[in-house]
């Protein structure tokens, strides 16, 4: 079974491609292209119409990518520069046309949540606790955690 891991973030758009093979996941193909949306909110709260371009060709080149996978294998996520921009829900009605699939805004909890657990599989394993943290585009989440699991 593939999988697809699309991350609209405030600095850079990625996807991630992998294939399940019993309890491993396997990386097959990973793509990042440096947007800068956070950058392109005006002075009134907005995404400028040149920011959502930028976001909406990346999004047309990581569809052709992700093409004639089911939607149900697909998950898409945007973070803290779709949270605060006022017009957000205008590019993501856009995004969901191209990609062909929802786009889920991440709360900051769930997005600390998931780079946690992104990390803890990609470090060694260990039963020590671990501090991570992600300097975003526009946000910076620090987590604790053990094993797979954030504690705060």
């Amino acid at each position: 079974m593939k999988l697809a891991a699309i991350d609209l973030g405030s600095n850079s758009f990625r996807l991630e491609i992998a294939r399940v093979e019993g309890e491993r996941i396997i990386t097959e193909g990973s793509w990042k292209e440096t947007i800068r949306l956070a950058a392109g909110i005006d002075k009134d709260g907005n995404l400028t119409p040149e920011a959502q371009d930028r976001g909406l060709n990346a999004l047309a080149r990581i569809a052709e990518k992700i093409r004639g996978m089911p939607r149900n294998h697909i998950r898409a996520v945007g973070t803290q520069t779709l949270r605060a921009a006022k017009n957000s829900q205008e590019f993501i009605e856009r995004a969901e046309k191209i990609l062909d699939c929802k786009v889920e805004i991440l709360r900051g909890k769930e997005e600390a949540r998931l780079v946690f657990q992104g990390c803890s599989f990609a470090l060694p394993p260990s039963d020590e606790t671990r501090l991570i943290v992600d300097i975003g585009g526009a946000s910076t989440e620090c987590v604790i955690g053990r094993g797979h699991e954030m504690m705060r």
